[in-house]
């Protein structure tokens, strides 16, 4: 299908479909998302802008397609005459956020007033925040005991995965994705193995592997030092601090390699913990496999629960992104 006739089809679907209500019912604003994992964040979001002239459906992309992505999103919605009146696109920010217009598509995603980015690297950043990591495990455990301090974890993480995430982006903002690739940059900051009484020893092995990295390129690139020294104050501007590092960070490589490799050795320890509590004081069999099986059936998966976590509000990103929603809507 040619741009132009995609164009067309989405202007005339939502033309269509805003016909169908009466003139002094609500518009509705069709809301683009990536994927399935997205459309629950960004529909919270958007409720908190719906009025009695106004509510946003959040769909995926294609209307004609299982097609999804951040590139779909874009290509169904850049080049309508209807972004904006009828139509936004919400998306990942990713690295185009701190590219800052370097790539035709960090320059659109950052231009466009009618394009909402997360500028946290990904929704699954905004989950996997420090400060709700405890709730998560007292949700999925129903046990309310600090086994290791999260905030504190990841802070220290932050900070040793952050001289390398400096030139992972500086190559990133020269369009060169082959001399240092992301995925190098994940493999060196990955958890390998957490031990929940020497967490220490997990975070050692990280620095282990950064600092190899780290004198590996500063070998082959000594004239790059400065520069990429210096793009530690421009991404200050934009919100990137070494202790919070793990926000900006490939999403699905913080939650599957770093976080819930943390998460999982504390709820297994936690759900222990209460399992010998029952054992402990059931006073016989019987009522030791009810209690047991009570407890069993209030358990929930850590994933799931940490799919659900909407602690992250209090986050400037997510701040930035509700002020950037107020102005459009304010807007008219």
């Amino acid at each position: 299908m040619t741009g132009k006739l995609r164009d067309s089809l989405t202007s005339s679907y939502i033309d269509a479909a805003n016909k169908l209500y009466p003139k002094n019912a609500r518009k509705r604003i069709l809301a683009y998302v990536e994927s399935y994992d997205d459309v629950a964040f960004w529909r919270d979001l958007l409720s908190e802008f719906e009025d009695d002239k106004h509510y946003f459906q959040v769909m995926l992309p294609s209307s004609d397609s299982l097609s999804k992505g951040k590139k779909m999103v874009l290509m169904n919605t850049l080049n309508t005459d209807q972004l904006g009146k009828s139509l936004i696109a919400c998306v990942d920010s990713d690295y185009d956020f701190l590219l800052q217009g370097v790539t035709n598509t960090s320059d659109k995603i950052n231009s466009n007033k009618y394009i909402f980015q997360t500028y946290a690297y990904a929704i699954e950043n905004y989950h996997c925040y420090a400060e709700a990591l405890h709730e998560v495990c007292v949700q999925a455990t129903l046990n309310d005991r600090v086994i290791i301090d999260f905030v504190d974890f990841m802070k220290q993480y932050s900070r040793i995965a952050y001289p390398l995430f400096l030139w992972n982006i500086w190559f990133y903002r020269q369009r060169d994705t082959n001399t240092f690739p992301m995925h190098v940059f994940n493999h060196c900051t990955e958890l390998h193995f957490v031990d929940l009484r020497k967490t220490q020893k997990s975070l050692a092995s990280v620095e282990k592997r950064v600092s190899e990295k780290l004198s590996e390129m500063r070998l082959h690139y000594p004239d790059l030092i400065p520069e990429v020294e210096h793009l530690g104050e421009d991404l200050k501007k934009l919100g990137v601090e070494p202790d919070t590092t793990y926000l900006y960070m490939q999403g699905h490589h913080i939650m599957d390699n770093v976080v819930m490799k943390l998460l999982e050795p504390v709820c297994v320890t936690l759900r222990r913990e209460r399992e010998d509590e029952i054992r402990r004081l059931a006073e016989h069999e019987a009522q030791y496999k009810n209690e047991y099986t009570c407890y069993e059936n209030s358990q929930t998966n850590v994933a799931a629960v940490l799919k659900r976590n909407i602690a992250y509000k209090s986050l400037y990103q997510y701040q930035w992104v509700r002020e950037d929603l107020r102005d459009y809507m304010a807007k008219g």
